[in-house]
């Protein structure tokens, strides 16, 4: 149950070499900043960080003591730099071991393929002492749960599939609701009214996201809110302010 304007919030740990160097364009912000927002979790952090243990559990401790989830992609596969379970082990404070239902899954999976379970696959097997499976739909090696770190992999079809497993067992919070409002002017004519309006709404979010477009600039404007008449009265105000500018520019 998810009490009134209860709020539930995550950051998320994206690890790896490749994004921080441009190689892999990362795909799984985004695609998890959208479920949580859907079901009512503030995504409030991301960070990126490279495939260095200190620098991965240093940012971990940080995360996961100031926010309610703590969601982690990348470097749980079988190569020498994938250090992520390693990492969080050393975080919290617990062995990095080849859990057991892990091996047997995994070992089914590769005998059934006609293929040796390698050292090297069977790294893909570790995980910190105590935590659990995360199932992998998509190419069995599971991630994995302890304590509110939820440890994906990178690849964004098994980060989405492994997500979609992890969704249903998070507490949720009070969604935000949104509205977005089309201001034919830029932010430099609307900027003043527009944080008097803030300041008027302060239990309001008001975005504004610049466009220029056929010689002009005009401005996205989007309130989000918990409580939909405090939204609405948001909007409403924001609409009086275009509708009062736009008088100022009518003819005399």
């Amino acid at each position: 149950m998810t009490e009134k304007n209860e709020i539930v919030t995550a950051a998320m740990l994206a690890i790896g070499d490749e994004l921080l160097s441009g190689r892999t364009k990362d795909k799984n912000i985004g695609h998890l900043a959208d479920i949580l927002t859907a079901v009512g979790i503030d995504l409030e952090e991301v960070r990126i960080v490279p495939d260095e243990q200190d620098r991965i559990v240093e940012a971990l401790n940080v995360l996961r003591q100031r926010y309610d989830y703590v969601f982690t992609s990348g470097g749980i596969g079988p190569t020498h730099d994938d250090i992520t379970a390693d990492a969080i082990s050393k975080a919290f404070g617990v062995p990095c071991e080849h859990d057991a239902k892990a091996m047997q899954i995994m070992g089914d999976n590769y005998a059934a393929r006609g293929l040796e379970f390698t050292e090297s696959r069977q790294r893909m097997a570790r995980m910190p002492k105590g935590a659990t499976h995360i199932d992998n739909p998509v190419s069995t090696a599971p991630g994995f749960n302890i304590g509110n770190v939820y440890v994906m992999a990178g690849v964004p079809s098994i980060f989405q599939a492994m997500l979609d497993n992890v969704i249903p067992t998070l507490k949720v919070g009070t969604q935000l609701l949104s509205q977005s409002v089309n201001c034919p002017f830029g932010e430099g004519s609307i900027a003043v009214p527009l944080g008097n309006i803030q300041k008027e709404h302060p239990d309001t979010i008001i975005g504004s996201y610049p466009k220029y477009e056929n010689g002009r600039f005009s401005t996205e404007l989007v309130v989000r809110a918990r409580d939909v008449t405090k939204l609405t009265s948001a909007v409403t105000a924001v609409q009086a302010m275009i509708a009062n500018l736009e008088a100022m520019q009518l003819p005399s």
